[in-house]
């Protein structure tokens, strides 16, 4: 199998956009939330496009899946952070919620896309 071309994925480019987003909103938080919140948030946020990147590298679908898996996670850890902020007051409902919104269609298209990268492997007998 080639290597996968990441940044023609669309998932890359939404969680690329995604990320972009959570660096400007926690921006607003405050300076004591630095080294907490905001650096958790940045760095769950990034991990999603940088695993789907990474692992599109790979020579095979399964190790690809395996880092999906991982950029799923960070988005499951995201949206636990994004409920942390809202509850502390630093974002509003709707910030919230459209953040949520947002990286739970990442987390579905990634969920996607690695079903299909697993039926790629099956032989067509299993399909």
């Amino acid at each position: 199998m080639a290597k996968h071309k990441f940044r023609d994925l669309k998932v890359w480019q939404r969680a690329m956009a995604f990320t972009i987003s959570i660096y400007r909103e926690t921006a607003q938080f405050p300076a004591d939330e630095r080294f907490g919140l905001v650096s958790q948030l940045r760095r769950a946020s990034a991990a999603i496009p940088l695993n789907i990147a990474e692992g599109s590298g790979n020579s095979s679908n399964r190790e690809f899946c395996r880092f999906l898996e991982i950029a799923q996670r960070s988005g499951y850890e995201v949206m636990t952070g994004i409920d942390i902020a809202r509850g502390l007051g630093y974002w509003t409902d709707a910030l919230a919620d459209s953040l949520l919104k947002d990286v739970d269609e990442i987390v579905a298209m990634i969920v996607g896309l690695a079903k299909s990268l697993q039926r790629e492997d099956q032989p067509a007998s299993d399909i």
